[in-house]
C-alpha cells in the first residue's frame, strides 16, 4: 500500500508539473499572438502619446506601428556596445527625438552599426539629418539591459542606458518607452532587428520530460508490483 501511495503521489506531482509547463507555453503563445495582432493594426502617429496617457493605455499601445515626426537631439546620441545583428558585433544607436505635435521627447532605437575592430572605443560614423524628420517604427519598452558591473555610465559609448540616469545627465524629460525604427538600411544604419524568441519550445521540452517521468513511474509500478507479482505467483 505504501508503494502504491508513493507511486500515485509521484505521478500526480510530475503530471501537474507537466501541465503547468503546458500552461506557461500557452500563455507565451497568447502573448505573441497579441503582439502580432497589435503590429498588424493601423499605424498611429505621435498624437497618440499624450502627456496624460495612463499606464494601462500606454501598455495597450506597445508593439503598435507608429510614425513620429520631430527633430533629432543628436547631441544626446548614445551607442550601446556589445549588440549583435546578423551575427556581427557592433552598436545599437539611440537618439532622442522631440516630437513636433506634443513637444515630448522619445528615445528612438535608430538601428545598428558595426564596430571598428582596430579601435573598440571609436564611435561609428552615422548620419543624423537636421530639421524635421519622419520616422516609422514600433513602440517598445525602454531598451533592455545587458549584464554589467554596475556603476554610473557616462558619455556616448555605453553598455546600458538607464532611464533615470540618462534623464539627469541629458536634462531631457524622456518618456519611459522607446520607438524601434523599422525599414531598410539608411543613414549608415541597419535595421534587421532580431526576433525575440517566445521560449515556447523550452516549456514544451520541460513538459515532455515531466510527462515522460510520470509515464516511467506508472510503468515501473505496473511492472514490479503487478506483472512481476503475478509471475511469482505462477511459479509458486
Amino acid at each position: 500500500m505504501l508503494i502504491f501511495a508513493a507511486a500515485a503521489l509521484g505521478m500526480a506531482l510530475t503530471f501537474s508539473l507537466g501541465m503547468w509547463q503546458v500552461g506557461r507555453g500557452a500563455e507565451k503563445l497568447a502573448l505573441q499572438a497579441a503582439k502580432d495582432q497589435r503590429t498588424a493594426m493601423p499605424v498611429l502617429d505621435g498624437r497618440s502619446l499624450t502627456d496624460d496617457i495612463s499606464a494601462t493605455a500606454l501598455q495597450g499601445l506597445m508593439h503598435r506601428q507608429m510614425v513620429l515626426k520631430g527633430r533629432w537631439l543628436k547631441e544626446n546620441t548614445v551607442y550601446l556596445d556589445n549588440r549583435q545583428m546578423n551575427g556581427r558585433a557592433g552598436f545599437y544607436v539611440m537618439t532622442p527625438m522631440r516630437l513636433e505635435s506634443t513637444g515630448q521627447v522619445v528615445l528612438v532605437q535608430r538601428g545598428w552599426v558595426p564596430r571598428a575592430f582596430n579601435d573598440r572605443q571609436a564611435l561609428p560614423l552615422t548620419e543624423t539629418p537636421e530639421g524635421v524628420v519622419e520616422v516609422t517604427g514600433t513602440l517598445a519598452p525602454w531598451p533592455s539591459r545587458l549584464y554589467d558591473f554596475g556603476g554610473v555610465e557616462v558619455g556616448a559609448l555605453r553598455q546600458n542606458l538607464d532611464l533615470s540616469t540618462f534623464r539627469q545627465q541629458s536634462g531631457l524629460d524622456l518618456k519611459n518607452f522607446s520607438l524601434i525604427q523599422t525599414g531598410g538600411a539608411s543613414e549608415g544604419l541597419l535595421r534587421d532587428w532580431p526576433v525575440v524568441a517566445t521560449g515556447v519550445e523550452k516549456h514544451q521540452g520541460y513538459a515532455f520530460q515531466w510527462f515522460g517521468l510520470c509515464a516511467l513511474i506508472a510503468s515501473l509500478y505496473v511492472w514490479f508490483q503487478i506483472v512481476q507479482a503475478r509471475r511469482k505467483k505462477r511459479i509458486v
